[in-house]
């Protein structure tokens, strides 16, 4: 097996989605990338890929985002698993997360989907919930609104003033999952 990380950004493909709540993983992703200066290409296992490092010499990451709608995200992630030899105690799902206050970042290893399609596909396709999930909180849905429709949504404006500091905030979290661990990482953000 490598010793890379697969680090999933989470979301639904094309313009009309981009800026939803339910994209907020592929945009901690963009982040990433960036950082990296990584370019994203196409990969056969229908997503979009980097091949990176967080710094010279540290952990190589496949940074991912599955083309594929979010209840579809399972089939992506398991080739680009196959593919690249990676364990699914090395990959890293970063999600939307409606039981998180909006502006909260929170790490786990397996554990229950909460209802989270996305996550449920993936489980199935890995054969496992034993991976690593950094979900950034995007509030609870208003009065009686749908959670599905609230997650589709854009950020309200004054979400979207915070929008950029929680996605740093969640990259940051990706990054010390992959540096110093995840007991590290929840002491670091659980605290905030």
């Amino acid at each position: 097996m490598s010793d890379a990380w697969l680090v999933v950004g989470l979301g639904n493909p094309g313009p009309e989605f981009a800026r939803t709540r339910h994209n907020v993983g592929q945009m901690v992703l963009d982040e990433l990338a960036a950082r990296t200066g990584g370019t994203y290409r196409t990969h056969k296992a229908r997503a979009q890929v980097v091949e990176t490092r967080l710094r010279p010499g540290g952990p190589r990451l496949v940074l991912a985002k599955p083309m594929t709608y979010m209840n579809t995200s399972g089939g992506p992630v398991s080739g680009l698993a196959k593919f690249f030899d990676i364990a699914p105690d090395r990959v890293i799902a970063v999600h939307d997360e409606i039981d998180i206050p909006f502006d909260a970042v929170r790490l786990k290893l397996g554990g229950g989907e909460g209802g989270h399609n996305g996550l449920r596909d993936m489980s199935k396709a890995l054969g496992t919930k034993d991976y690593y999930r950094v979900r950034v909180g995007v509030g609870r849905p208003p009065g009686r609104m749908d959670a599905a429709t609230y997650v589709l949504k854009p950020f309200s404006t004054a979400e979207a003033k915070e929008l950029p500091l929680l996605v740093d905030t969640a990259a940051d979290a990706v990054e010390t999952l992959v540096d110093h661990g995840l007991l590290e990482a929840q002491q670091k953000y659980h605290s905030r």
